[in-house]
């Protein structure tokens, strides 16, 4: 028996740590202590495959993985032609893929080390006693018969002051006085949505906090980061056109304060985009800009890659890292899953929206470092100080199919590590030479 809320783990940690072991043998010829041919080999291949994908989609709970970098695998290969056996790891990170790889994981919610009552949360939460059934009933009623109302009251409540009081203040002339009074709209309404959210907001280094005329960037996973950022400072936002509840919350806003909001898929707006952006650098008197080079919603675990847009425009960039505590809710939106009406019903039964953020030095671009590199260093900073994992790979891969260009440059690694480690013995000369 399992105690309560407790994961299946060992029963698939223990089936892949055979896989692992199975195709470690055969690879190194442990298994078969004599020689076999070439047929043979090939029979051994299809057997680890048959019983490797057996295992694999037989097991449940998380699969442990060894994270050996591709080149000290290949490097192990020290034989003078090549065989079939040179192919197991291959085999091995293709089926580690299929279960679970790691770049479509950062679109989906992440997972819990335990079970935090939500019904949405308990997939791989097993053998739950009678006494924790009657703690969620409980918490079932409290999140819906109490809290969930009057976080629908307050959300009401925000979001029409958000719509109405900016529609208002952008029928004035533009002034200072429209500035100031666009401030106190952004940050009373962001503050009500807050409390609509039972938000719980740690802010650190403040004296770290964007300054007018720079770009603040962050990594993203949810709508409401920005709302998280405008409760401690005012910003002009540049996203993507949505519909619905948050189009109208962008068309709005809109008007009181130098918000863009552009269509990714069209050239000329995100030319405009690049435009204003330089326009409003140049300008130090205006809001600090807000940016989530990311492009998409991860899943509060990682920081994906960073668009290079936003760094080429020169000017001063102001890193803020957020990270949310899963064991009160989950802030990650999946919009591919779910509209914005649907995901803050989730939001508002949950038990609460707990994150810290964290405001780091600026930083601006070095001499001879390309936008590229600069984006890459920003996004470092930022998974280290939220203690996110760092990936390479593009958002876009959220509706997207990776490009034929990165399949190649893997083959290319593993051909190129094959050829330097001997491992295709004669035909080594002829593959250079191509």
């Amino acid at each position: 028996m399992g105690r309560p809320g407790s994961r299946l783990v060992s029963s698939g940690s223990i089936r892949w740590s055979w896989v692992k072991l199975l195709s470690g043998m055969v690879g190194k010829g442990l298994l078969p202590c004599f020689t076999f041919s070439r047929q043979q080999n090939v029979i051994y291949l299809l057997l680890e495959v048959i019983i490797s994908s057996w295992l694999l989609f037989h097991s449940q709970g998380i699969i442990e993985r060894d994270e050996t970098p591709m080149e000290k695998e290949i490097a192990r290969l020290h034989r003078v032609d090549f065989e079939f056996s040179d192919i197991f790891y291959f085999c091995r990170k293709g089926f580690e893929a299929i279960v679970e790889d790691e770049v479509t994981q950062r679109f989906s919610s992440e997972e819990l080390v335990s079970w935090n009552l939500l019904t949405r949360t308990n997939v791989n939460f097993h053998y739950i006693s009678l006494r924790l059934s009657v703690v969620w009933g409980i918490g079932v009623i409290v999140r819906y018969c109490f809290l969930l109302p009057l976080r629908f009251t307050l959300a009401a409540i925000g979001i029409t002051s958000m719509i109405v009081g900016t529609t208002m203040v952008g029928q004035l002339p533009n002034s200072s006085v429209k500035n100031y009074l666009s401030e106190v709209v952004h940050l009373t309404c962001s503050r009500i949505l807050v409390r609509a959210l039972s938000g719980t907001i740690h802010y650190h280094n403040k004296e770290n906090k964007p300054q007018k005329g720079g770009i603040c960037v962050a990594n993203h996973t949810s709508p409401i980061d920005a709302i998280i950022l405008t409760n401690d400072g005012c910003y002009a936002m540049v996203g993507q056109v949505h519909g619905g509840l948050m189009g109208v919350i962008q068309r709005a806003a809109v008007k009181a304060c130098p918000h863009v909001w552009f269509e990714r898929s069209e050239m000329k707006d995100r030319l405009l985009v690049t435009k204003r952006l330089r326009e409003h650098v140049a300008d130090k008197s205006k809001l600090p800009i807000l940016i989530f080079p990311e492009g998409t919603c991860i899943n509060n675990t990682s920081v994906m890659m960073f668009k290079k847009g936003s760094f080429e425009i020169g000017g001063t960039i102001y890193p803020v890292a957020i990270k949310y505590d899963p064991q009160f809710g989950d802030a990650f939106w999946n919009s591919s899953k779910y509209n914005i009406v649907s995901y803050l019903l989730r939001i508002m039964t949950s038990w609460a929206i707990v994150c810290n953020v964290w405001y780091m030095p600026p930083m601006v671009r070095k001499e001879g470092e390309d936008a590229v590199q600069f984006a890459n260093r920003v996004r470092s900073a930022i998974a280290r100080q939220g203690g996110l994992t760092e990936l390479p790979w593009d958002g876009g891969l959220k509706r997207a199919k990776v490009k034929d260009t990165f399949k190649e440059e893997q083959q290319k690694n593993y051909s190129k590590m094959l050829v330097r480690n001997g491992s295709v013995g004669s035909l080594s000369t002829g593959t250079e030479s191509d």
